[in-house]
């Protein structure tokens, strides 16, 4: 039988993109006892384990101002850019039937899973704050600004699930790739521990030209402590984060070009 596509116009589109997204919601805990408590318990106990061991072991975190928070932030903000990107990596495929039957703006597909963890990341946040107030944190007018790294973090996420998610459909190796660069990512990154504890000078400015370090070290210098090294301070210029920046809005680009070439024939390789 034959299968007629129809086309989405604005309205269906964005009516689809809320259906899609409280869809993905619901089905992400489904038969799950606890339900949407995972998305806040997970990043907790991995918090607990990861405190238990380099603050209370190792004393990782000695000499950090409002480490437990300055912690929790960082894992917080990984796990946001890690869920993001592995469930849009795969969303693609697992919405291929949707795909051939109905004529859908692709990206569509990528944005929902985006929202679902953008969801979660809203949900961390409150325990964060409540964290925060119970340890005892002063809050500064400086965090008004973390909204900006956030976004900055959102937008590498969406240009790496971009081109992911396009390579993902014609080579499926990508997401076990991809989950072990993440794993050694995790631990290059400067989240369990200080940039200080880098002695090499040379070191630490290629550690911050990550995004994902440079971002989650300006999150923590805005809301947790200013003894969070940021990039301009390393590279002694405000203006060394524009190299960071850059990078996410290359990756943005170089994503949002590839999916598009390859949309048009998702339908034919799912």
């Amino acid at each position: 039988m034959q299968i007629i596509k129809t086309r989405v116009n604005y309205r269906s589109a964005r009516i689809l993109l809320r259906e899609l997204i409280i869809t993905d919601f619901k089905l992400r805990y489904q038969g799950s006892v606890l339900g949407y408590a995972w998305s806040v318990l997970k990043p907790l106990f991995m918090f607990l384990i990861l405190y238990l061991v380099f603050a209370v072991v190792l004393k990782v975190g000695d000499g950090v101002t409002n480490y437990p928070i300055y912690l929790l932030l960082g894992i917080m903000l990984w796990g946001f850019f890690a869920e993001m990107t592995q469930q849009g990596i795969t969303s693609i495929v697992m919405r291929g039937d949707l795909i051939q039957k109905i004529r859908i703006p692709s990206w569509l597909i990528i944005v929902s899973a985006s929202v679902g963890a953008l969801i979660n990341l809203a949900l961390n946040f409150v325990v964060l704050l409540v964290f925060a107030f119970v340890y005892g944190m002063d809050f500064h007018f400086s965090a008004f600004f973390l909204p900006l790294f956030m976004v900055e973090i959102y937008l590498f996420a969406l240009g790496v699930t971009l081109l992911l998610s396009a390579l993902f459909v014609k080579y499926r190796d990508i997401s076990y790739v991809w989950d072990l660069i993440l794993q050694a990512g995790f631990y290059a990154t400067p989240i369990l521990y200080p940039v200080s504890l880098v002695t090499d000078s040379f070191l630490q400015k290629i550690l911050l030209l990550n995004p994902m370090a440079q971002s989650i070290q300006g999150a923590r210098n805005v809301l947790v402590t200013t003894d969070s090294i940021t990039i301009g301070e390393v590279f002694g210029s405000r203006f060394a984060v524009l190299v960071p920046v850059f990078i996410v809005m290359l990756t943005l680009i170089i994503g949002f070009l590839y999916f598009r070439k390859e949309a048009k024939n998702f339908a034919e390789n799912l």
